[in-house]
């Protein structure tokens, strides 16, 4: 949603990456010096000692269901990992690693810890310094640049989940407590296309927010629902959410959208002013809010 990427911009990524692969070994066969690639060993520590949902896995990293069933298949048939049933629900299959995966896992673990020795031993202290400042806040970009929105169906698991995380945080954080009974309604009809969308952003497969519009006829857009998790913010996911709404309003030829928000969401309302939001006079009778905003689009 910024804008347009520039040529040397994507050079130094890629001069980037192939310097972080040579540094931690992957341009070797076997990972880390074991005896398998990447995909199995990263499955291995995401696993974990826990065990994990087949599908949980798939979106996590990001993989296709074939991919992600015959890296399970390989590491089944070394004895590494079990492949169940899930006991909570029948339609799901849960991995779980045996003792000999365990010893594996954490062999993995132990090797990575000397990569990264191998990184920072070799750097003053001025340098580790900054050599893990730098990481933490690439790391922080490279997640925000791993989030997707999607429209989504506002009865899905997905969608409810965030909806009800949204109206948990405002009823501890307006000064009167929060019921969705009370607000003024927002039908799943409503939020659906052609008459709106919702949309769900997702990090590594699970939902970290969601945003919806309602579109009002050919004259105006309302935007409803705007919540990023706790856990996602500080990667400007708020403003990426903001402008992908206003994006799906202009492609269904709306030119002005509103909203209205309580003043106890003080990081909101900066938000949308920063963004372009004027402050109007009352347009519904929303009784949570302290404040209606009007955009006219470009």
């Amino acid at each position: 949603m910024g804008t347009p990427v520039a040529e040397p911009a994507v050079e130094q990524i890629r001069r980037f990456n192939r310097t972080v692969a040579e540094g931690i070994g992957l341009l070797e066969d076997r990972f880390l010096g074991l005896a398998r690639p990447l995909g199995e060993a990263r499955l291995l520590w995401e696993i974990g000692p826990d065990g994990a949902d087949v599908r949980a896995l798939r979106g996590r990293l990001g993989l296709d269901s074939g991919y992600v069933s015959r890296l399970l298949r390989s590491l089944e048939r070394q004895r590494l990992v079990r492949v169940r049933v899930s006991a909570a629900d029948r339609r799901m299959r849960r991995a779980e690693l045996t003792k000999a995966g365990l010893a594996e896992r954490a062999e993995l673990d132990r090797r990575s810890d000397a990569v990264a020795l191998r990184m920072l031993e070799p750097l003053n202290d001025r340098q580790r310094t900054t050599f893990i400042a730098a990481v933490a806040e690439v790391e922080r970009l490279l997640q925000a640049s791993m989030v997707r929105f999607t429209i989504e169906d506002p009865a899905s698991a997905d969608a409810q989940w965030c909806l009800n995380q949204y109206y948990a945080e405002l009823n501890t954080r307006f000064e009167a407590g929060f019921s969705p009974a009370v607000a003024l309604p927002v039908d799943a009809s409503a939020v659906t296309p052609p008459a709106g969308a919702l949309f769900v952003a997702r990090l590594r497969g699970r939902p970290v927010g969601c945003g919806a519009i309602k579109l009002r006829g050919r004259t105006h857009g309302l935007l409803k629902r705007m919540w990023i998790s706790p856990s996602a913010r500080g990667l400007g996911l708020g403003r990426r959410l903001l402008m992908t709404l206003e994006q799906h309003a202009r492609e269904a030829g709306i030119r002005i959208v509103r909203l209205e928000t309580n003043r106890a969401l003080r990081e909101a309302i900066a938000l949308y002013q920063q963004s372009g939001y004027v402050e109007v006079a009352p347009f519904d009778a929303e009784p949570y809010a302290h404040h209606w905003f009007e955009k006219r689009l470009t």
